[in-house]
């Protein structure tokens, strides 16, 4: 595991023992594979409907570091585009958000409609040949657009399966979080904000890392435990139970407390509103009984869902930064005060000024900030935590699962998605691999991946 010249991820990434070389962390020529290998072929989280509620209101955002406009069309639907001009490659569109009803480029003035076809050419009668064909210049659309729940995903990848099976069995823990109201959710706030540290840092956290809360955040939860806003942590215990579950693309997530007696890492207003028996009767027959599962969550790359309501995605700005989006969302039919309660939460915990956020913040940080040295490189991470033994499909919890809310299974899963999608070049050759690899299982044994 040296810091050579010539280099193979293979060499850097040892599933069965966890261990992982720091070089994944820090090294240019591997952040160059990961833009095309894993964020050119992932499913990627581009808007949730309530940002772009009306004709013509479009934002920008990113898949990897590619910038994106999603665009409300006239008849409803959600367009993606490439947010480059085809002329000299500046940004088509320049505003982070609102709405319009065609877009200009602010440097020769090129001009695009709502679904980024160019429409307009200056001089185009007088100073090009008959043979220019603005049909043939028009943005580069994002060729896959999905809807789910309110969300919108896209990927670059044709060939990629749909979403709802690359979601697989995480599609049970997320609707946990996002289908559980009538009315849907809304987006109330939304914060942004750049990190010194690589992507996969906090992709990894909500995937599987429930350990770290209890010396990370402890200080700050004697804070927030009591009378204010945020979830009352003391109730998890001196030792915790709970459990942690992955599923073969990559996503996972835990959260404290057994099967109907979870602890709910929801803030108490929403705690509160969720027990009014009218609302508990809406989300038992959206969900089921017992689907209190909310702890942290992430669908692969870093799509992230928190228990206090913080939705957020992470973009990546090269192997030593990245750069946060994260909203603050609400139930769309709950009275103010509860949505306020909610924010107000969120605002005091995962936001640029959120003690957990910046106790979240110094670790990565500082774990970036070591790997600078090449013996550090050298002796990497240890991912050994894996004394609850795998389960899949274990009674109502699909896809694979572990007993025990503080395990490194979930990560060494999506580490193992990350090293296949690395060294395969088809979707096909990755559903290959997923299956052979799916962790748990005996020596020989293969199943199909869950797509």
């Amino acid at each position: 595991m040296a810091d050579n010249t010539s280099l193979d991820i293979t060499d850097l990434i040892d599933i069965d023992n966890g261990r992982l070389n720091g070089r994944i962390f820090t090294d240019e020529e591997i952040y160059e594979q990961e833009l095309e290998k894993v964020w050119k072929r992932a499913w990627v989280m581009l808007a949730h409907d309530s940002m772009i509620p009306k004709k013509g209101d479009f934002l920008q955002t990113y898949i990897g570091e590619d910038p994106v406009m999603v665009v409300r069309q006239k008849d409803g639907s959600v367009r993606a585009f490439l947010n480059q001009c085809r002329h000299r490659g500046m940004r088509i569109c320049r505003v982070d958000k609102g709405t319009a009803k065609a877009f200009t480029c602010t440097f020769h003035g090129w001009a695009y409609d709502l679904a980024g076809d160019l429409i307009q050419v200056p001089r185009q009668d007088t100073a090009y040949p008959e043979t220019f064909e603005r049909g043939n210049f028009s943005a580069v659309k994002v060729p896959r657009i999905q809807y789910y729940k309110g969300f919108w995903f896209g990927t670059w990848d044709e060939d990629a399966p749909d979403f709802e099976d690359y979601l697989g069995s995480a599609k049970y823990y997320l609707d946990g979080y996002i289908d559980r109201w009538d009315g849907g959710m809304e987006q109330v706030a939304f914060h942004r904000w750049v990190l010194p540290n690589n992507w996969k840092f906090m992709a990894e956290q909500p995937t599987s890392d429930m350990q770290h809360s209890e010396i990370t955040h402890v200080s700050a939860a004697t804070v927030l435990n009591k009378g204010s806003d945020a979830a009352d942590r003391t109730k998890r215990g001196t030792n915790p139970v709970g459990r942690q579950f992955f599923s073969d693309y990559g996503h996972g997530g835990a959260w404290y407390g057994e099967k109907g007696a979870e602890v709910p890492n929801t803030g108490q207003a929403m705690q509160k509103y969720e027990a009014q028996p009218e609302i508990a009767e809406m989300i038992a027959r959206r969900l089921g009984d017992n689907r209190e599962v909310r702890g942290h969550l992430n669908i692969w790359p870093t799509f992230m869902v928190l228990g206090n309501y913080t939705i957020r995605v992470t973009h990546p700005r090269g192997p030593h930064e990245m750069e946060v989006w994260a909203w603050t969302f609400v139930p769309k039919d709950a009275p103010e005060e509860i949505k306020d309660s909610i924010r107000r939460d969120v605002l005091r915990t995962f936001t640029p000024g959120g003690m957990f956020e910046a106790d979240d913040a110094l670790n990565w940080e500082e774990m970036q900030h070591v790997l600078k040295g090449r013996v550090a490189r050298d002796t990497g991470y240890l991912y050994q935590m894996v004394g609850a033994p795998i389960q899949w499909d274990e009674g109502c919890y699909p896809g694979g699962s572990s007993a025990h809310v503080f395990s490194d299974n979930a990560a060494i899963n999506m580490y193992a998605n990350y090293l296949d999608m690395m060294t395969s070049d088809s979707w096909e050759e990755l559903m290959e691999k997923r299956a052979q690899h799916r962790l748990g299982l005996s020596a020989g044994d293969t199943v199909a991946a869950e797509a």
